[in-house]
């Protein structure tokens, strides 16, 4: 595939965007991955280029090489996710399958002091629609350990469907890790993710008058 349909791309419904990943952003970025490598460390993959603890900005500038090759070639959808216009997380739509699959995995994580706002879920639902209705995807996946449970939260709201358990999917923290496999279809959401999870939320929480 010669060029990713739709991208790059920003997206934003509310306070919440997604953007593509820039070079200039390496300072926050690390900022914010020291800042909350006790938070994410359970549930990172195991990987020498984006080490949580580094302070310089070489394994930043590595991944945004990777990810904007691979988003030319049409194997992923590297974002990084905002809240008010700050750099509060990245989501990543990676390991495209074309062919009869139209496949892809998807990835996120958020600054702890955004958690619970609703920041991912919307994202998520952004990146879903996107994914289905633009560029043409099939079918999405997000693999999350039993254990965590605040990322099966979000899939769970969204009305992902748990497929069962991958044994020993990922290399995480240490050692080799079972993960539930939560998939979307888009026959699943005719309408579109985002408009069913605000009007969920817009259920869940009525505006007070």
């Amino acid at each position: 595939m010669e060029r990713l349909r739709g991208w790059p791309v920003t997206l934003t419904e509310g306070p919440v965007g997604l953007r593509p990943l820039r070079h200039r952003d390496a300072a926050v970025w690390r900022d914010l991955r020291v800042r909350n490598a006790d938070w994410l460390r359970p549930w990172e993959p195991t990987n020498p280029e984006t080490p949580l603890f580094r302070s310089g900005l070489g394994p930043y500038v590595s991944m945004v090489h990777t990810m904007r090759r691979e988003a030319r070639h049409g194997l992923a959808l590297p974002w990084v996710v905002t809240h008010e216009g700050d750099f509060a997380g990245q989501l990543t739509i990676g390991a495209v399958v074309w062919g009869s699959a139209r496949s892809a995995q998807i990835g996120y994580w958020v600054d702890r002091r955004v958690a619970g706002r609703g920041v991912i879920p919307t994202a998520v639902a952004l990146a879903v629609d996107h994914c289905f209705f633009t560029v043409g995807l099939h079918r999405l996946e997000a693999n999350i350990r039993p254990e965590n449970t605040a990322s099966r939260r979000v899939v769970e709201k969204l009305g992902f469907r748990e497929e069962g358990i991958r044994r020993r999917h990922l290399h995480i923290d240490g050692a080799w890790r079972d993960h539930i496999c939560y998939a979307l279809t888009v026959e699943d959401v005719p309408g579109g993710l985002r408009a069913r999870w605000l009007a969920d939320r817009k259920q869940a929480f009525p505006r007070r008058t």
